[in-house]
């Protein structure tokens, strides 16, 4: 019998994981930083905290290396125009539903995801498309109990 962990431990959804970090701009000012990060351990068992998403009271927002988002979510095809756009409105989904930001925001995130994607060249009519989508379909995103699970395999 070969030498292994009995088990794998995972989160599914995800298709892409930022590779630099992205920052921008945004009309948040939290009262203080609010982060978004991963607990994990070393090759010496040091526990070591991975930061994921951080918004700052200066409104800037990064998304650092090693954040995973799925893309644009529904009956859509993932473009170079969309990117960006679905990274941010991922990461500013997650904030909500961990509770970090207030739910007021999740309108501010559409919006956002529109003008990111049409500024990244998507045509105006497919962007707006994707907006009513999310503004009319993303309310249950942005509840706690849409934050993936860790699952066991096997």
């Amino acid at each position: 019998m070969m030498e292994r962990d009995k088990c794998l431990y995972f989160k599914a959804g995800y298709k892409y994981v930022i590779t630099r970090p992205f920052r921008i701009k945004t009309e948040i000012r939290p009262s203080f930083t609010r982060r978004i990060t991963r607990q994990t351990v070393d090759v010496n068992n040091t526990a070591v905290v991975i930061p994921l998403v951080t918004l700052e009271p200066t409104g800037w927002l990064t998304i650092h290396a090693g954040y995973a988002y799925d893309g644009a979510s529904g009956p859509t095809i993932d473009t170079l125009d969309s990117m960006a756009g679905a990274a941010v409105h991922d990461a500013g989904y997650q904030l909500i539903r961990l509770d970090k930001i207030d739910a007021e925001w999740k309108e501010y995130f559409d919006e956002l995801f529109y003008e990111i994607m049409v500024e990244d060249g998507m045509i105006r009519l497919r962007a707006k498309l994707w907006e009513w989508a999310v503004k009319t379909f993303g309310r249950s995103a942005t509840r706690p109990s849409a934050e993936p699970k860790e699952q066991m395999a096997p």
